[in-house]
């Protein structure tokens, strides 16, 4: 079970699903750092830029 995961909530297989699927997860690298974590294949490290382009290409976007 991933650091994400509770018996409630499986987080892990949900990104896994949604990347499966097509879906993009980008981690935020400033958060990551405070967190001493890094990125990983499924969720890589992002910078303003990649998030910049993601914002200019899409017409839709889910933040939380």
């Amino acid at each position: 079970m991933s650091s994400l995961d509770t018996d409630k909530f499986k987080i892990t297989e949900q990104m896994r699903k949604f990347v499966d699927n097509g879906g993009k997860i980008f981690a935020c690298g400033a958060c990551l750092k405070i967190r001493q974590s890094e990125g990983s294949e499924m969720c890589p490290i992002s910078t303003m830029k990649d998030l910049y382009e993601i914002v200019k290409e899409c017409e839709k976007i889910v933040t939380f």
